[in-house]
């Protein structure tokens, strides 16, 4: 349902009955009379819907009247210069004099303190005084302030219970690995999105200048979306027409992006040092005389003694990213509208970057009266995402950044590229259209529509039914041609001679995908809402239903006689391919909810849904999810009020919901097969065979969370301190996984995936603000905090493995690893010390967990961290003194690990830190190890704690810094209001990893590294 009429519904309910009528208590004398007026006409919303309830008053005199359910009014015998004043709660006060004429017909606005006072939920907005369920919220114009183009980076740490990960900053796949309330599942966590109504995909993508606010649904509140909920829910609300007189905005904001960290590598002197005790522990020669290594320090032959910085080599120091954002709104009493365009570029961070991301997008959000009865909405979004890469992937540059040996040369001093490091990959080359080419196109259309009936005869009942029809085109273009390296001749290395060679493929390649995907939904749903006396019912039933079709093709040509020549067409006909496939998705669900409550005191709320999928076999695809909330607003009672004064206002609710996660793969039901590469031949040709690939599970159902929380709101002193905490408990069954670890391996058999998984998780959140004026000077202060820790309470372990190898018990995912305690520092400890065979001094030590003097697997423990963090904080301070506003995010994580050791050795170069203070013969005492050589040491082969690195952070996430010109120099230029800004994204990160960022995935520190943003910006209102 629209958010606004939910609003107007609510407010027409909870106040109608609660206003009194002004009347005249005495005849006026008939003096008075002579040349008066009789004043009616109608009072509406810009939507035009009929507010009942609106008192109309004679300016300063008690003489009045209200509007009746049709918003009509009448008021006699007023002069005729008489000005009428018009007050609604949650509503703007009007003053309107009638001029003589006999009808006064006015449209009032919705007050935005008003507005704020409401919250987003599942089918519909709620009163913050009245919700019962763990629901956080922010506002749009929150997350304009971070110059991020994906929104999901925007979240974290303004919105309490949203736990998130950023792995990576390369531009189209920057987004963050969103938690609501951290992991409950050994499954698919991502919470459900739904943007305006339905769920949908590209909330990342959205403009933020088009979201009004983004509400989290964390617990029963969420019940209402049944077996999708159990994640929790993000609801996306898009920005309507606020009616009146246009409104044109423009907004401009320029970037300037760097890496947030790049490891500094170690020099090319460290390095042959480093190459030379290596191969003196295998017992080889040194590589580099002490005469070498000093050409490599004085950069005396660049030529033959480089000193090469592989990233300075081929990451350039800032990179560009702006955004364009245009916005017309307005409307009548009969129609408003909102209207936006937007337009983005992400440069990569190479130099001459093949890498970049582009975006245009459009909306058109439309809002009509038919009559007093009637109202529709329509609403149109497009977008086009272009993404650009070259064939080789960051995964891949980046792996040859990081083994690049500064001994080398990544560019010759005469500008050509130097050597591969292998399969032809230099990062300088790479990184760019030089090798080929991907270009990945992917245009959206949503679209919906929904109409909304009153039904005149029945007070407070209407239905509403809505339509969306969502589109997307994905076309995905790889091309992929020989390039050229430049090799030293060796005959005469002095001559400076450079041989060219061919590298990668030996000829073009071209792959050429194309995708569609359509969805339709629909729902009807029958509404209630009323007020009886100081009772106040809003109540629905609904019924959805959902298809998804989606078509896949792809092709493939090689032997391309020219790389000039980039269509599939020109390939040859040798080795060519092709594929297909298809997808349906269909979902049908009938759902409800009642909310009850008595003097805003008493707060009652029941959801649920009876939901159906088809992942599950027939007369097991529906499901009963119900939800309950219930609040009780003690600052309401007499007893508070008399006797306790400076805490206004304190509500506790409680809340327990039943939700599932029906995101598994399709079909598991279902024998399925697969067709083999190979096959029979039959005469002369190849038919090609069939394969079962697996055993079906008639049983399969969906997960199961039973979610639980408890929850405190408070505000003391007024509005300027206030405090909300949760705590919450969820359990989750029916978990699916299959009994593989039990399973002897010689058994060669492959189990079906079951419902035996349990997990609990539980944690709390707390949010403090505080505001206040101090004369012209605003400001306010919010403190969040999340914690959150999931346990696995049951499902397949290997039999017979040491309690502290055992994952039940721990969080999902924890990890096995021995316990470095320590390095060696002399011949003598290693003898003295149960150690593995071959241990030498400057190698980690293992610790001996069962005390048997032997280090083997047994020693291995189970460690009870993961990469996802366990504590999220966020700290928001703003600022407002005249015409200046200030905002600063801070926000921090804790809890988390991650496992990053480098592809380093003869192979290819170390961190700087990793060998600075490395173990040697006359450094015993040192931080690091001894020089090792790739995994050939049984310390970097086995996995241990040492390279399990604390990636507790903080990050000042956020500063914006604006300054809005003064009204009087605005309008002598024909403008509203322009407000120029700085602003900036991950400007200062503090943390213990230092080398890489503490959001880095785990591996070998090869990825696409995070960003820094500088940014300066305008918005200009017409």
């Amino acid at each position: 349902m629209n958010p606004r009429y939910a609003k107007a519904m609510l407010l027409l309910c909870l106040f109608a009955t609660n206003t009194s009528a002004y009347s005249a208590r005495l005849p006026l004398p008939s003096v008075w009379q002579q040349g008066n007026l009789t004043v009616k006409g109608k009072v509406k919303d810009i939507n035009g819907n009929p507010l009942p309830g609106v008192t109309v008053l004679v300016k300063d005199t008690k003489r009045g009247t209200t509007t009746d359910v049709q918003g009509n009014y009448t008021i006699a015998n007023v002069s005729k210069d008489v000005v009428l004043v018009f007050q609604y709660i949650g509503f703007d006060p009007q003053e309107v004099k009638p001029e003589g004429k006999g009808t006064v017909n006015v449209v009032m606005k919705e007050n935005q303190k008003s507005l704020d006072e409401y919250v987003v939920v599942g089918y519909g907005t709620q009163k913050k005084v009245t919700k019962t369920g763990a629901v956080s919220s922010v506002k749009g114009a929150e997350l304009q302030q971070s110059p991020n183009v994906n929104i999901s980076n925007s979240l974290v740490g303004r919105i309490p219970g949203v736990i998130a990960v950023n792995n990576s900053g390369e531009p189209g796949y920057d987004g963050s690995r969103l938690f609501i309330r951290g992991r409950s599942t050994l499954g698919n966590s991502a919470p459900l999105v739904v943007i305006d109504g339905f769920p949908r995909d590209g909330f990342e993508r959205m403009n933020p200048n088009d979201i009004e606010s983004v509400s989290i649904l964390k617990d029963a509140a969420a019940a209402i979306y049944g077996s999708r909920a159990a994640n929790g829910v993000i609801l996306v609300t898009t920005k309507r027409g606020k009616g009146g007189k246009p409104t044109l905005s423009y907004g401009f904001n320029q970037s300037f992006v760097t890496p947030t960290r790049l490891p500094e590598m170690a020099d090319a002197p460290t390095y042959a040092r480093v190459v030379n005790e290596i191969l003196k522990y295998g017992g080889d020669k040194p590589k580099y005389t002490e005469d070498e290594i000093k050409k490599f320090g004085d950069g005396s032959d660049p030529w033959l003694y480089p000193n090469t910085n592989w990233y300075d080599a081929a990451i350039k120091k800032i990179s560009l990213q702006n955004r364009h954002d245009l916005s017309l709104t307005g409307g009548t009493d009969k129609m408003s509208y909102f209207v936006s365009l937007g337009s983005l570029f992400q440069d990569g961070i190479y130099k001459n970057s093949a890498t970049n991301y582009k975006q245009q997008n459009v909306r058109a959000n439309l809002d009509a009266t038919v009559n007093e009865n009637i109202r529709l909405r329509f609403d149109l979004a497009g977008r086009l995402e272009n993404r650009n890469f070259p064939p080789r992937s960051a995964g891949s540059i980046f792996r040859s950044l990081m083994r690049g040996r500064p001994t080398e040369n990544a560019i010759w001093p005469n500008g050509l590229p130097g050597p591969d490091i292998e399969y032809g990959d230099n990062p300088v080359v790479t990184g760019t259209n030089a090798i080929g080419y991907q270009n990945d196109k992917n245009y959206v259309i949503n679209t919906n529509m929904s109409a909304v009936v009153n039904i005149p005869w029945v007070q407070g009942l209407f239905v509403d039914g809505s339509f969306a029809y969502d589109q997307s085109f994905r076309f995905n273009k790889y091309f992929i041609k020989p390039w050229t390296l430049y090799t030293l001749d060796n005959t005469d290395p002095s001559a400076h001679k450079l041989n060219a060679g061919s590298r990668g493929v030996s000829a073009p390649e071209m792959n050429e995908n194309f995708e569609t995907y359509r969805q339709t939904t629909f729902n009807f749903k029958v509404n209630y809402v009323r007020s009886f006396g100081k009772h106040n019912i809003n109540a629905f039933a609904a019924f959805e239903q959902s298809e998804l079709r989606g078509d896949l093709f792809g092709a493939n040509r090689r032997y391309f006689i020219s790389d000039k020549l980039d269509q599939l067409s020109l390939g040859a006909d040798k080795e060519k391919s092709n594929s297909g496939s298809a997808t349906e998705f269909a979902r049908r669900n009938y759902f409800g909810r009642i909310s009850y409550n008595y003097k805003e005191t008493y707060l009652f709320d029941y959801n649920m849904r009876y939901d159906g999928s088809q992942n599950f076999p027939k007369g097991r695809r529906m499901g009963l999810f119900p939800g309950a909330s219930a609040g009780w607003v003690i600052s309401n009672e007499n007893f508070w009020k008399n006797n306790i004064h400076k805490l206004d206002y304190f509500k506790i609710r409680a809340a327990y919901g039943q939700m599932g996660n029906d995101q598994i793969d399709p079909f598991q039901y279902l024998s399925t097969y697969g067709f083999s590469s190979g096959g029979v031949m039959f005469g002369g040709d190849l038919n090609k065979g069939i394969y079962q690939l697996r055993s079906p599970n008639q049983a399969i159902t969906w997960e199961v969370a039973n979610n639980y929380d408890v929850g405190i709101e408070a505000k003391l002193l007024g509005d300027k301190l206030a405090f909300e905490g949760d705590y919450f408990y969820t359990k989750r069954s029916n978990i699916l996984v299959s009994r593989s670890l039990s399973m002897p391996g010689y058994t060669g058999m492959t189990l079906p995936q079951e419902n035996i998984g349990r997990v609990e998780n539980k944690g709390f959140e707390l949010v403090l603000s505080h505001k206040n004026d101090i004369k012209k000077f605003h400001y306010e202060v919010i403190g969040t905090m999340t914690h959150a820790k999931n346990k696995i309470l049951f499902w397949d372990e290997t039999p017979g493995v040491p309690a502290w190898q055992q994952s039940t018990g721990m969080q999902i995912g924890a990890p096995l690893y021995y316990r470095a305690i320590g390095i060696y520092k002399d011949a003598e400890q290693v003898k003295n010390t149960p150690h593995v065979d071959g241990a030498r001094p400057g190698d980690i030590i293992f610790e001996d967990v069962n005390d048997d003097k032997i280090i083997n697997d047994l020693d291995r423990v189970r460690i009870d961290r993961t990469e996802n963090p366990t504590w999220i904080f966020g700290l928001t301070v703003t600022a407002k003194y005249k015409n200046f506003d200030f905002t600063m995010l801070w926000q921090g994580a804790t809890g988390a690990s991650q496992y990053l050791r480098t592809e380093s050795g003869l192979i290819g170069n170390f961190p700087m830190a990793f060998v600075q203070d490395r173990w040697t013969e006359q450094n015993t005492d040192a931080s690091w190890p001894r020089a090792y050589d790739r995994d050939r040491e049984y310390w970097v082969n086995r996995q241990n704690t040492f390279w399990f690195w604390n990636t507790n952070y903080v990050r000042l996430k956020t500063l914006d810094f604006g300054y809005n010109i003064p009204e009087r120099v605005c309008k002598r230029v024909g403008l509203q209001n322009l407000r120029v800004y700085v602003s900036g994204q991950n400007l200062l990160t503090i943390d213990k990893v230092k080398i890489f960022d503490p959001e880095a995935p785990s591996g070998s520190g090869q990825y696409y590294p995070q960003t820094k943003i500088y940014n300066v910006g305008l918005n200009v209102t017409f």
